[in-house]
């Protein structure tokens, strides 16, 4: 599988989902913010960050850049769309995926080690730094959300550090091709950062490809 992997200005961990896709067997390149052109790519990583230095909101202006515009008719066409952190913002402010990214419960920071729960009941240890990933939809969007198998990762007991509605920490648009989540699994795939169950995040998109 070719990962394309986006590159904003602000942007600063596309270097390391570079690493993650190719260690879960892939491989990737860059795409820079202004660049339509997303032809041998099978799949798209929008990385986290700070895209634009998170002015207006987290994401907001990223939304409307050349590449995202790409992005979307792949993720329209059945493509693998894996937003993480700011990319997850992105995700959301484009429309891609359902909800908002809102400031951190206690106006906040936080970077800490998360324990994750999947859809499978799986826990995944992977690290989470941010200060606007506290998710949110309207209760009506959130049953909806549950009924449908939209939560694709959700905070263990006790791990959620940003108050996020419902633990939700992932969510995936109702196809199931474009996935977003707070915590950062690329910063989870070697032993040597303590956890390798970041991964499974990038593999289960791959199945799905």
């Amino acid at each position: 599988m070719i990962w394309g992997v986006l590159q904003f200005p602000g942007s600063c961990d596309e270097r390391d989902a570079l690493h993650a896709c190719e260690v879960v067997g892939g491989e990737a390149r860059l795409i820079w913010h202004e660049d339509r052109d997303l032809s041998g790519v099978d799949g798209v990583v929008v990385p986290g960050g700070f895209s634009y230095g998170d002015y207006l909101r987290a994401g907001a202006i990223a939304r409307f850049s050349p590449a995202m515009e790409a992005v979307a008719e792949l993720a329209a066409a059945g493509g693998p769309v894996l937003g993480i952190c700011n990319g997850f913002q992105v995700l959301c402010e484009a429309g891609l995926l359902p909800g908002a990214l809102l400031r951190n419960q206690e106006l906040r920071f936080v970077c800490k080690q998360a324990d994750l729960v999947d859809d499978q009941g799986a826990t995944l240890s992977i690290p989470l730094k941010h200060g606007e990933g506290r998710y949110y939809a309207p209760e009506a969007m959130l049953d909806e959300l549950e009924a449908n198998g939209q939560v694709a990762y959700r905070y263990a007991d006790g791990h959620n550090a940003n108050g996020s509605v419902r633990d939700i920490a992932g969510v995936r648009n109702e196809r199931g091709n474009v996935v977003g989540l707070m915590p950062h699994p690329e910063h989870a795939v070697d032993p040597l950062t303590g956890s390798t169950d970041g991964r499974k995040v990038f593999e289960a998109l791959e199945r799905f490809a």
